[in-house]
């Protein structure tokens, strides 16, 4: 069993062109979803880190289960306006306009090393965006984890000077 075979091929989602790739196949087959936290649990088990923070809403998925694996806090990376205390944020470009994310003030703490999970890494603007966030108030981001990376989309470059680490690789678009 590969994790890469529960992984759904949705052709022409969510525009014409695009293959996007459904972890829902992992997220509904208990042994693919143990397959892929152990596989996230060791490619994490020699790190040292203080934090987990997971990007909304598919890193919460996976990020919660590294968090209390390692007993580690978790910390949610949310789009603004989500979270309830006084937050931090920053404001990124996507393709067409902007985006802001925010983490409450006091997740992490000045020095703490941050993993950094969500579902999937295509062209990296959202993960670099986090880092940001993460290191304006103080974080350091020991590593970037992600179940899937689109190859082609080269977020991995985006990145660069970071540990990254991706479960399964894919070309994409």
């Amino acid at each position: 069993m590969k994790i890469e075979d529960y992984i759904i091929s949705v052709p022409d989602f969510p525009q014409p062109g695009i293959l996007f790739r459904d972890i829902t196949g992992i997220l509904g087959n208990a042994d693919a979803l143990k397959l892929t936290l152990d596989s996230l649990y060791k490619v994490l088990e020699k790190m040292e880190f203080d934090v987990v923070a997971g990007l909304e809403a598919r890193g919460f998925l996976f990020g919660v289960s590294v968090a209390e694996h390692f007993h580690k806090p978790f910390v949610p990376v949310r789009k603004k306006g989500k979270l309830p205390r006084e937050t931090v944020g920053i404001t990124y470009d996507l393709e067409y306009g902007t985006a802001c994310i925010e983490i409450h003030k006091d997740a992490v703490k000045l020095g703490d090393r941050v993993v950094l999970i969500d579902d999937l890494l295509a062209t990296g603007g959202t993960a670099r965006a986090a880092v940001r966030l993460i290191e304006k108030v103080g974080g350091k981001v020991e590593c970037c984890a992600f179940i899937i990376e689109l190859l082609d989309l080269k977020g991995r470059d985006v990145l660069s000077g970071y540990r990254v680490e991706s479960l399964t690789q894919f070309p994409g678009h």
